[in-house]
């Protein structure tokens, strides 16, 4: 098997067939891909990288986060912090910072830790990145393609909490992201707060957390009561993709706290 795999995801556009592998590697396999749930079928590797294209991966990252994988080896799933590494007159606030993993944020949804937070548990990777064994992949399943593709790093992690898994945040494994086209919002979680997020969070929220939290979240946020009643035509869908996310779920209440604010 091959030491990683690196998937960059990248909606079709413009500049999708420029893109090429920064570096090759026999120990190495990179997969480009519009479709996320694709390169699943073609794993070969104990570990996947999933990324967004404006993240760096080169040799100092993947070599610090072999490291990094040796040194905890009952852990599943690492949440590497991002640096935007390009200013522009929309990013004066993001950059020279870091943005690592994500916890719960009550009704609130999710938000970023702490620059100086220590090594810990998180609820999610950082939206443009996250590391996962490939066992983990094997039993938390595909991606859910009807969420934006922000969010389903976030709704991807606490299924694999469901399976088993567990996602650590490392505050020395970090990468740097080119900071442009507004991609800053994504990193530093802000695109989480505007009106557009609470649908997919809802429906993140209804799939993996427990009745507790859905209630809260939507208490918070009104315009969700009627898919929580019921009202609306996806409910049968959505009762099918809590029931698959945690059937046999190995999510505690324990972790549940280790994993929040």
């Amino acid at each position: 098997m091959r030491q990683f795999d690196v998937f960059v995801f990248e909606e079709n556009g413009p500049q999708f067939e420029q893109w090429n592998p920064p570096f090759e590697d026999p120990a190495l396999g990179w997969f480009h891909d519009s479709d996320w749930n694709r390169p699943l079928q073609k794993i070969d590797a104990e570990w996947v990288v999933f990324a967004h294209p404006a993240v760096t991966i080169d040799r100092e990252f993947l070599n610090n986060l072999a490291q990094v994988i040796e040194g905890f080896p009952m852990v599943d799933a690492f949440a590497p912090r991002v640096r935007p590494s390009q200013q522009n007159d929309n990013a004066q606030n993001a950059v020279g910072k870091f943005f690592g993993g994500m916890l719960l944020n009550g009704s609130k949804g999710f938000a970023s830790i702490s620059e100086n937070e220590k090594m810990r548990f998180v609820a999610a990777s950082n939206p443009l990145i996250g590391v996962y064994s490939s066992r983990i992949i094997q039993r938390t399943g595909l991606f859910d393609l009807e969420l934006p593709p922000e969010f389903r790093l976030l709704d991807y992690t606490l299924r694999m909490a469901h399976a088993g898994g567990k996602m650590f945040n490392v505050p020395y494994l970090v990468t740097g992201i080119q900071n442009k086209n507004g991609i800053e919002q994504v990193c530093s979680g802000e695109f989480l707060k505007k009106n557009n997020a609470v649908k997919p969070l809802w429906e993140i929220y209804y799939k993996s957390l427990p009745a507790a939290s859905l209630t809260g979240f939507t208490l918070r946020h009104p315009t969700m009561i009627p898919k929580f009643l019921g009202l609306d035509k996806r409910g049968k869908a959505r009762d099918f993709k809590r029931d698959k996310a945690t059937s046999l779920s190995k999510l505690s209440e324990q972790y549940l706290k280790e994993i929040s604010l």
